[in-house]
């Protein structure tokens, strides 16, 4: 099945972009913006609107594949690619990709995926939205000439079988840290809340006070609005650093004392914390990491340690795995370019005995979801995050309904 077309259109995200170094430097939130002057290059706003790409590929039977280009939420921060902005972009595909499409035979997506990967504009690889979005469009092509769902294409390729259950769902609450969570206990979601604590002064408290305090309320909302004891979701936040902030990002002692604390706390719930701190450099945070968890297991301390920031591309998830920086790691999806590399990393942190988060970002799209969770479902991550937006009810949507899909129409065909 040949592409004979490729058609680009400028499309909105479920959420914003938004300068996290401007924000951890203080600017003040104010309803739905925030007061004060960009830091990173290329905001025009601390808080400005996300922006997505959507690809479309046009076979020669009239079908049309598709798929979203899409950039994390804190562009231009933790070592990430630069803000993406569609009238900047929408050239760039024009000029590089379509010519090395049209024409090109959907017979095989590994292979079509891996020299998407391997363009280059101004001497370096295409910013890691273009890549995301038009693998996301070969893999549907794929599928779409096969007469497969896209997530048999993913098992057929990688030597994967499909999941004949669900992958628990990760819901995130954004600064509604408390009416969001009342929305995934009611709903069952797997793993929750993730809190956004990305301020000291404000969410984690000079002392991690603020933070403890709200782990303790989660804990007891948990049990008082949970139908039965059988519902015990995992508790994930993201501290955003905040934590080395406070206790200092080498001070492995201090930050595990507080780890103990928020343990208790969430006792008799399950506690992972997502980027205990950002030491703004890759090497530093793997190392910071590896002895942070070394020194929890040691402890027998009751969390579990996940990375993200630093850890963005494909090598870096597999040398974050390598050196067991952190008991798991996010796969933040935007981030790493082709959606090709989801998969082998999803399948390296499993071979290597990591926890694997297929995560991604708030700022993405429902079609980026659903190609995500097609690969989710073929590669069996820990969890997947339920995505776009911060508002829970859609995200979480999105991600169950299309998981139920699939297995509904697998089991059909049985």
């Amino acid at each position: 099945m040949k592409i004979i077309d490729v058609i680009c259109s400028e499309g909105r995200t479920g959420f914003y972009f938004d300068d996290q170094r401007a924000i951890k430097q203080g600017a003040k939130a104010d309803g739905a913006a925030y007061i004060g002057a960009p830091v990173t290059e290329g905001f025009s706003a601390v808080r400005q609107s996300g922006e997505s790409i959507s690809v479309m590929l046009i076979l020669e039977d009239g079908q049309i594949a598709y798929g979203d280009c899409a950039a994390v939420q804190y562009s231009g921060a933790g070592g990430r690619d630069p803000l993406f902005l569609a009238k900047d972009f929408i050239p760039v595909i024009e000029e590089y990709i379509k010519p090395r499409l049209v024409g090109m035979e959907m017979e095989n997506f590994r292979e079509t995926a891996a020299m998407i990967e391997s363009i280059e504009y101004k001497g370096k690889k295409l910013h890691t939205a273009i890549r995301y979005g038009v693998t996301q469009a070969v893999l549907d092509a794929v599928a779409k000439s096969q007469h497969k769902l896209m997530c048999e294409v993913i098992a057929d390729e990688y030597g994967t079988t499909v999941s004949d259950k669900m992958i628990p769902v990760f819901t995130q609450s954004g600064d509604d840290r408390y009416t969001n969570s009342d929305k995934m206990i009611i709903k069952g979601a797997d793993v929750l809340p993730h809190a956004l604590i990305n301020n000291v002064k404000t969410k984690l408290g000079e002392n991690g006070e603020l933070l403890v305090d709200y782990v303790t309320w989660l804990r007891n909302r948990i049990i008082e609005l949970r139908k039965d004891e059988s519902y015990a979701p995992v508790l994930h936040i993201d501290v955003y650093g905040t934590i080395g902030a406070v206790f200092g990002n080498n001070n492995y002692e201090a930050m595990a004392d507080y780890l103990a604390k928020l343990a208790d706390a969430a006792s008799p719930f399950k506690l992972r914390i997502e980027g205990p701190m950002d030491t703004e450099d890759r090497e530093l945070q793997m190392i910071a990491l590896r002895e942070l968890t070394k020194l929890v297991d040691e402890r027998g301390i009751g969390v579990e340690i996940v990375a993200d920031e630093w850890c963005n591309t494909l090598e870096d998830i597999k040398y974050f795995a390598d050196n067991k920086a952190g008991h798991m790691l996010q796969i933040k999806t935007p981030d790493l370019g082709g959606v090709n590399n989801i998969a082998e990393a999803v399948l390296y942190c499993k071979e290597k005995g990591v926890g694997a988060y297929q995560g991604g970002t708030c700022n993405e799209t429902d079609r980026s979801c659903h190609v995500c969770v097609n690969i989710a479902m073929a590669t069996k991550p820990d969890q997947i995050l339920a995505k776009p937006g911060m508002g829970v009810d859609e995200g979480f949507m999105l991600v169950y309904n299309e998981m139920q899909r699939i297995l509904a129409l697998r089991k059909a065909r049985q």
